[in-house]
Formats: C-alpha cells, sequence, structure tokens
C-alpha cells in the first residue's frame, strides 16, 4: 500500500499486431489510458483494475478478428493490381493512400466469406452512396469468383441452386425497381403526405388500393366471359340515342354489360375445335373473383395489422426519424424539398400525439360530455332509421311508379333519391363535433365511420332486399338484366354527386368561409364521409359484378377520375388538419370495414341469389334451370362417371361443399385473429417494460453521478486544506531556520520543502 503523501502514474498499453500480417487500422490500434489514482479512495483504484480488464479482454478479441482476416490476406495480395483501380473508382482508395488501399482490401476480404444475405446486408450498411455499394458488390462477387476455388469446392447440385438463387434475387429486384416506377400517383401520394399529413394521405391510398381491385376483376371478366361471347354475339340491332348513360337501359339491354345477354349453349367453332361452356365459365369467374378479393383482403388485413400494430417500431414515437432520417440518394432539388416537408408532417405528427394529455375534467363536466355522447348517437341513429324506412316504402312503390311513368328518366328517381341521402346525411354526422369535442381527432374519425357505414350498409340491405324478394319474384321478363340496370343507375348517379359536391359544394363553401362568413375559416377534408363514399360504391359493384359483369370497367373509370377531382379540391379548397395526429392504423380500420359488412354482405346476397332463387326462362346462360347452382351439381355429375376426373368430384363433396370444412376454415381464422391480438398485447406489455427499465436505468445512472461529484467535492476540499497546512508549516519551519542559519538560507529552505512535501 502506498502512503498519502505519494502519487503514482500507471500507464496501461495494449498492442496487438499479428505476425506477418500488417493489421487493420482497428486490430492493431493502441489503448493508452492514463489513470491517475489516489490510493485514498479504492474506488478509484477499482475501476482502474475494470480498465485493464477491459483492454485485455478487448486485445483478445481483436487477436481473432486479425486471425480470420489472415485466412483470406493471401489471396487477396495476388489481386491486388488487379482490384486497385476498382477501388479507386468506388472512393475506398485515393491515389498515394496506401493505408485506405489497404483499408479497402481488408473490407472485400471481409466480404467474401459471407453468405449471400449477410453480403448484401453488409454492403447495404456500408457510409456510402448508392453508385459505390454496386461498384463495391461488383468487386466481392469478382473476387469471390476468382478465389472459389481456395476456399470451397462447390458440387454441382451447389453451384445450380446458388445460381438460381442468384438469379431469382436480381429478377426480383429488378421487379420490384419496375413496379416501383410505374406506380400509378406516386409522386402526387408524396405531395398530399407531405402538406396534409398521413390522415388525408391514408384516403388517396385506399382509392389506390380499390382501383387495383377493380382492374384485376375487370382482368378476369373480360378474359373468360366477356371474349367468348363477343365470338357468339349477334348485332344489335337498337338504336342509340346518348340518353343510355345516365340509365342504363335502351342499346346497352342488348351488350354483354349485362347478364341477359350472354348465351347459354356451349361454345365451339368448327366439328373438331375445343368446346367453352358459358354456364360453367359465367360462374366460375364470378367466384373466382370473389374468392381472391376475399383472400386479398384477409391478407391486406393481416399484413397491415402486423405492420401497424405488432411491429415494435411504431411504439418508438418514430424518434428514429430525427436522427437517421435523410435519404442521401435523393439529389434533385425539388425531392429534397418533398422529402424534407413528408419529414417535419410525420415529426409534427408524432410529437403530437406525445405532447397530448388527457384533460382531467370535473364529474359535472364528465357529466356533460357523456350526455352530448349519448344525444348524439340517439339523434343519429334516429335519423338513419328514418332515412331507410324512407328508402324501403320508396323501394316498394317504384314498380308501380315505372309502371305508370313511362318516361326514360322516371328510373332514375330511386338513386337520386338514395344519393341525396348518401350526401346530406353524413355531413349531419359531421356536425355533431362540435358538440361531443372529441380531444383525439382519430377517435371523431372513428365514430363518424361507424355511423356512416350504418347509414349506407342499411340502405344497401334494403335494397338487396328489394331486388330479391320484389323484383326477383315479379314475375318480369329478365329481372337479373334489371337488377343490373338499377345497380349501374345506382352507382353513377353517386359517382356525378360525388363529382358535383367536390367542384361545387366545397368550392363554395371555401368561398363562404374566406369572403362571406370568416369565422367558419377554410374547411378541413372529411376523411370518414370521403371513405365511406368509396366503401359504398364498392360494395354495389361486388353486388352487381354478376348482374353486370362489366361493373369493375365502369368503377374503374370513376376511381381513376375521383382521384384527380379530390386531388384538385384537396389542394384548392382544404387546408391541413387544425391538430396534427397519425394515422399508420387508418388503413387496416379501412380495410376491415370493407370485409366486414361489406363484403361479407356482398357474399350473403350472391349466396341466396345462387342457391334460392329461380334463373329467367328466356335470357342469361342459366335459363332453364331451377336454380344456378344446378350448373354446377349437373358437371360435378358428369365428372363423376369419367375415372379420371373423381379427384375434382372428392375435393367438392368434401370441402367445397362441405360445411364442416368452412367451420374449420373459420375456426382457423379465428384462432389466427386471436395469437395475432395476443401477439401484439404481449409486446405492448414488454415495450412498457423496457421503457420502464431504461428510466430506472437513467435514475441509477444520475444517483451514481451525484454520488461521484460528491466524492470529488470532498477529495478536492481535503486536497485543499492539506496543502493549506503544509505551506504554513513549510514557512515557519523556514523562518525559524532563516533566523538560526543567515548563511545558507536557500539551501535550508529547500531541503525543508523536500521534506516536508515531496512533490515540491
Amino acid at each position: 500500500m502506498l502512503s498519502d503523501d505519494h502519487v503514482n502514474e500507471i500507464v496501461i498499453e495494449v498492442e496487438n499486431v499479428s505476425a506477418g500480417v500488417q493489421s487493420h487500422p482497428s486490430l492493431n490500434q493502441v489503448f493508452q489510458e492514463k489513470v491517475l489514482l489516489d490510493t485514498s479512495i479504492n474506488m478509484v483504484s477499482s475501476i482502474s483494475d475494470i480498465d485493464v480488464t477491459d483492454s485485455q479482454t478487448v486485445s483478445k478479441r481483436n487477436d481473432r478478428k486479425g486471425n480470420r482476416v489472415l485466412r483470406f490476406s493471401t489471396p487477396l495480395n495476388e489481386s491486388r493490381s488487379q482490384t486497385l483501380h476498382s477501388l479507386e473508382c468506388m472512393g475506398i482508395d485515393t491515389p498515394g493512400s496506401s493505408h485506405e488501399t489497404l483499408q479497402g482490401q481488408k473490407l472485400i476480404a471481409s466480404l467474401i466469406p459471407m453468405t449471400s444475405r449477410d453480403r448484401i446486408k453488409a454492403i447495404r450498411n456500408q457510409p456510402r452512396t448508392m453508385e459505390e455499394k454496386r461498384n463495391l458488390r461488383k468487386i466481392v462477387d469478382k473476387e469471390k469468383s476468382k478465389q472459389s476455388h481456395h476456399i470451397l469446392q462447390l458440387n454441382c447440385c451447389v453451384q445450380c441452386l446458388h445460381s438460381i438463387s442468384q438469379a431469382y434475387r436480381r429478377s426480383k429486384s429488378s421487379l420490384s425497381e419496375i413496379l416501383n416506377s410505374i406506380s400509378l400517383w406516386q409522386k402526387t401520394l408524396k405531395i398530399i403526405g407531405g402538406k396534409f399529413g398521413t390522415s388525408v394521405l391514408s384516403y388517396f391510398n385506399f382509392l389506390r388500393w380499390l382501383l387495383k381491385f377493380n382492374i384485376f376483376s375487370f382482368v378476369l371478366n373480360f378474359s373468360f366471359i366477356i371474349i367468348p361471347q363477343f365470338t357468339v354475339a349477334e348485332k344489335n340491332t337498337l338504336q342509340f340515342t346518348g340518353l343510355e348513360f345516365f340509365t342504363g337501359v335502351g342499346y346497352f339491354r342488348d351488350t354483354v354489360m349485362y347478364y341477359g345477354f350472354y348465351t347459354n349453349s356451349t361454345i365451339q367453332h368448327g366439328n373438331s375445335g375445343a368446346s367453352y361452356n358459358m354456364q360453367l365459365a359465367y360462374i366460375f369467374t364470378i367466384g373466382a373473383c370473389l374468392t381472391t378479393c376475399f383472400f386479398s383482403l384477409l391478407f391486406s388485413m393481416a399484413r397491415y395489422f402486423r405492420n401497424n400494430f405488432i411491429n415494435p417500431h411504431i411504439y418508438s414515437g418514430g424518434i428514429t426519424k430525427l436522427i437517421f432520417c435523410w435519404d442521401f440518394t435523393v439529389t434533385h432539388e425539388k425531392a429534397v424539398k418533398l422529402k424534407q416537408k413528408n419529414l417535419s408532417t410525420e415529426i409534427r405528427e408524432n410529437l403530437s400525439e406525445l405532447c397530448q394529455e388527457k384533460a382531467k375534467l370535473t364529474f359535472n363536466q364528465q357529466l356533460t360530455r357523456f350526455s352530448a355522447y349519448v344525444v348524439a348517437w340517439v339523434v343519429s341513429t334516429g335519423v338513419a332509421i328514418a332515412c331507410c324506412a324512407a328508402v324501403y316504402y320508396l323501394a316498394e312503390y317504384n314498380l308501380e311508379f315505372l309502371k305508370t311513368h313511362k318516361n326514360p328518366g322516371a328510373v332514375l328517381l330511386l338513386p337520386f333519391i338514395v344519393s341525396c341521402i348518401n350526401l346530406a346525411v353524413p355531413r349531419i354526422y359531421s356536425m355533431f363535433r362540435l358538440v361531443e369535442r372529441y380531444e383525439m381527432p382519430r377517435h371523431e374519425v372513428y365514430v363518424l365511420l361507424i355511423r356512416n357505414i350504418f347509414l349506407k350498409i342499411s340502405i344497401i340491405g334494403i335494397l338487396c332486399y328489394y331486388w330479391l324478394n320484389t323484383v326477383a319474384l315479379s314475375g318480369e321478363e329478365c329481372w337479373e338484366t334489371l337488377i343490373g340496370q338499377e345497380i349501374y343507375r345506382l352507382l353513377l348517379m353517386d359517382f356525378v354527386f360525388s363529382l358535383a359536391d367536390s367542384f361545387l359544394g366545397e368550392f363554395l363553401r371555401r368561398i363562404i368561409g374566406m369572403r362571406l362568413i370568416r369565422s367558419l375559416g377554410v374547411q378541413e377534408f372529411d376523411i370518414a364521409r370521403n371513405v365511406l363514399e368509396l366503401i359504398y360504391a364498392q360494395t354495389l359493384v361486388w353486388i352487381g359484378i354478376f348482374f353486370c359483369p362489366l361493373l369493375p370497367f365502369i368503377q374503374m373509370i370513376m376511381l381513376f377520375i375521383m382521384f384527380y377531382a379530390k386531388n384538385v379540391s384537396l389542394m384548392m379548397n382544404f387546408q391541413p388538419p387544425s391538430k396534427a395526429w397519425r394515422a399508420s392504423q387508418m388503413m387496416t380500420f379501412f380495410i376491415f370495414l370493407l370485409f366486414f359488412p361489406s363484403f361479407t354482405g356482398v357474399l350473403c346476397t350472391l349466396a341466396i341469389t345462387i342457391w334460392r332463387l329461380k334463373p329467367s326462362a328466356d335470357c342469361g346462360p342459366f335459363r332453364g334451370l331451377p336454380f344456378f347452382i344446378h350448373s354446377i351439381y349437373s358437371w360435378i355429375d358428369t365428372l363423376s362417371t369419367r375415372p379420371g376426373y373423381l379427384w375434382v368430384v372428392w375435393i367438392y363433396r368434401n370441402l367445397i361443399g362441405s360445411v364442416h370444412f368452412f367451420f374449420i376454415l373459420t375456426l382457423i381464422v379465428l384462432i389466427i385473429t386471436y395469437l395475432y391480438w395476443q401477439i401484439t398485447e404481449g409486446r405492448k406489455i414488454m415495450i412498457r417494460l423496457l421503457h420502464e427499465q431504461i428510466v430506472n436505468e437513467g435514475k441509477d445512472k444520475m444517483f451514481l453521478i451525484e454520488k461521484l461529484i460528491k466524492l470529488q467535492d470532498m477529495e478536492k476540499k481535503a486536497n485543499s486544506s492539506s496543502l493549506v497546512l503544509e505551506r504554513r508549516e513549510v514557512e515557519q519551519q523556514g523562518s525559524l531556520h532563516l533566523g538560526e542559519h543567515d548563511g545558507s538560507p536557500d539551501l535550508r529552505l529547500r531541503r525543508s520543502v523536500q521534506e516536508g512535501n515531496p512533490r515540491a
């Protein structure tokens, strides 16, 4: 143990140089720590011991790294002259800098033994431009091909699999780049997201998603139903007047647009040509379209649910956007400004949710707010019931009204009333926000969505009841075509009202708010109302696809026009949301509403039509059958007599036609949903515990820092007081020695100081 008067200086040097190899700077880096230890404080000594141990541990790790680099240094030196020029081109080396050249070679040597996935990930994490990363990947692939016979001998099968995997990755990357380059409205969506935030952007993303659905449905119907019918279609003798675009009757009745035009015979060109059963093609194509939509909805819901509810990064509050937010591949001036806008809007949305606190209300305030909620829900439910009753009685007398009024425009009465209700009532619902005053904008949107979906789905349900129980049983000729015409008029009228509202209603509202009644101000984009318009129209398309196979094409054109109309109206007539909020989870909710009750209601309606209703006797591909489903029954009976197709019969009878199979399938879906939900809850709990642990560790560190500061202050005070006492003793002893020995004062003073204080 050293005395209190001595101070020791300890220098710890750890060097790691691998024999025979000039090491990487990270391998031969010298760890030099100078720690002044006062042996009177044991804690400082223990810290020094820890530092020595850590330095030795790092030395051992670097030895192992040096050995790994040594294994690949020999073949690398052989190709050093060949790769030098490539390294200079990609920015790893500069002329005359051998140190950086060696560093680039060691980087390549460390990438060569990696697997393809790890190598791609390592190159992607390099702080370089995209061009440099591509060059680095080419150099590594070239060196790996040269040194493959030195590293490992691959047999033929492994080489084949390796080449196939490389080709697959490259094709996948190329395909993703092509899809991104031809993606619809990519730049427009970025502008909308940067100016109005993710809440408004979610509406346009949902619209684009529905457009893809309808494109797929149209391609399917056009390929397997419309084109075969064109080959046997007769010439249309009706005169085209132009009014058919609004009423859907007249000339369009005898076209491929409606169910009644399709033949029920087997299409065959020539005696030796292949036959095409139109009945099976019609029902299987519609079934394939709805089945694909069903699984696509399930997959989309699961994907968005995983991304927006399960992944832990959504609970980080977007802090990484503040630190690692910039993409250095963006160099164009307009793209840079757009990227800055998007980042600032997203950060503002995240901060608004973090800073939002629940207001503490008194009991009277809570009672008042709860009463406002109850009154708003009672009024909204009453308005919806009244509107549904009006639609029901109007639909009941619609057939008699059409018989007594021969005016071609009379068929537009029911669609006009329904569209007026769908336009006016959601605006009334939007006014309830002035009374309810929700703290979170997301809660307000959810409530409006629920009210609007209740109204619109109820109206569609009443219309379906009218079509299946009144029109189908009325004895009218080709009642399927009549239903298709009704759905076409409803869809077209809803589209016209939406356009008129976008270009006239919203424009007038902006003029009133800016010039006449300035207290109203500029309006904000109503997400709930506009999203429910899309869901309402898509529901009509799914119902009408059986009676009007061209409805997906019509809806595709309408969505395309609607996107540009809403975009122009948004930029001219609306302001960004006053309360910024993150709407990353809205897309999941939109798709869920589209699946239930919209798509499930469509499946129930079409199931009743196919299994319970009798087709028309004089039109359509199913004429002469007791039910639509009997075409499948006849086909299965035919296949059961052919030994080569018995497996199809087994699949139909044991899977498709079995109630137990669908029960098990539903049970599996519910179990998967429950597991996803439990995973979400578990991750939320884990994230909360980790947050608490981080807070506690921060408190512990602050406590230790405060203790260290106190110990340092005490040490400084003790050292200063001891120095003052030593100086006084030296001065007293010096004065005594000067009084006794006047002849040699300097020498004696110097000795006394050395005895009292060796440092001096």
